[in-house]
């Protein structure tokens, strides 16, 4: 035995090699359920993790009853589906949608993931038959926020616990991870049916810069595990560029998730596509290490606090403001009955 300890710190000494990464889970849909109700629904319709308020971006004209219903959240029968432009007929963009699936029973494990009764995103495209490049974007119902506060429903409002202030971190491993430095690799887990069909996972940095990955090809059955692997990655620490920044009061760098990309190539066959997707996990290098320090600096000075809030208020209006245009059209809506299945 010490002998193989030997030889480990050797070969580490002398490669000089990083074998140690972070993985986190980005986003796992088996979580985002429908699971609380709201206003005089019988039925779940939302997902009492994830969910937000943004009935303060409203106006004044709202009476409390209308404000009370305006909460949206993750839950997977909220998720969009817009087509490229080429490609948004009415009839096209009537019947791409997302749902919430539930895998059988007997569902097999899959990569020591049991999949058996789990809900999940089930994605319907409807891309054009002519003979032209597509793409259909599968994104969130709003942008997800950075920072904000875990909250839980009490009433008809979202309350945080005293616990749970200035943390931010309500989304955290639901859509966004913190302190992302460089990112080494990205999976997502997908089921295909043979479709011929490219998949991309767009994410987004702490100043907004996004980056599409190219995963691969849907044309296989059944559940796989599909990689992305960073080609500028470095794993010789002597050949990293080394830098030096300030501790405090640097901001935390985070990694958030944008949508997903479905491609068709114009040789591909149009009409349906039917997917269904489990979770999506990074594995990445700190950006900031977890040290002990003397002093609380953020207990005298509260500069995150501040840039954080700051952000979340504005991130909440600008997604509020969508909601709000949302919630106006659904109420102009023929309510009579469901729209017909397609």
């Amino acid at each position: 035995m010490k002998r193989l300890f030997i030889i480990a710190v050797v070969g580490l000494l002398l490669g000089g090699t990083a074998l140690f990464a972070d993985e986190s889970v980005l986003i796992d849909f088996t979580k985002l359920g429908a699971d609380t109700t709201i206003g005089t629904n019988k039925t779940p319709t939302e997902n009492a993790a994830t969910m937000i308020d943004y009935s303060n971006v409203a106006g004044a004209s709202f009476s409390d009853a209308d404000k009370a219903l305006m909460k949206s959240s993750l839950a997977l029968n909220n998720w969009a589906v817009t087509l490229a432009s080429s490609a948004r007929s009415v009839t096209n963009q009537s019947v791409t949608m997302t749902r919430e699936a539930v895998t059988n029973a007997n569902a097999k494990q899959f990569n020591g993931q049991d999949m058996a009764n789990k809900k999940i995103l089930g994605v319907r495209i409807h891309f054009p038959v002519d003979p032209f490049n597509s793409w259909a974007m599968i994104t969130p119902p709003f942008d997800i926020p950075a920072y904000q506060d875990k909250d839980s429903l009490q009433g008809t409002k979202l309350v945080v616990a005293d616990a749970d202030k200035g943390g931010g971190a309500k989304f955290n491993g639901m859509g966004v991870v913190k302190n992302v430095g460089v990112l080494k690799s990205l999976s997502i887990t997908v089921y295909g049916s043979n479709y011929p069909n490219g998949l991309g996972v767009v994410v987004a940095d702490q100043d907004g810069n996004e980056q599409t990955m190219f995963m691969d090809y849907l044309q296989f059955d059944g559940w796989r595990t599909l990689t992305w692997n960073n080609p500028n990655y470095v794993t010789d620490v002597r050949n990293r560029e080394l830098r030096v920044f300030p501790l405090y009061p640097k901001g935390m760098p985070y990694l958030k998730l944008v949508g997903l990309v479905i491609y068709r190539d114009a040789q591909q066959q149009g009409g349906d596509l039917v997917t269904y997707f489990r979770d999506i996990t990074i594995t990445y290098d700190k950006a900031i290490l977890d040290t002990t320090r003397d002093i609380n600096d953020e207990a005298i000075w509260g500069i995150l606090q501040q840039r954080q809030e700051a952000r979340r208020l504005a991130e909440l209006k600008r997604l509020g403001n969508v909601q709000v245009l949302r919630f106006l059209e659904q109420q102009k809506m023929d309510q009579t009955q469901a729209p017909a299945a397609q």
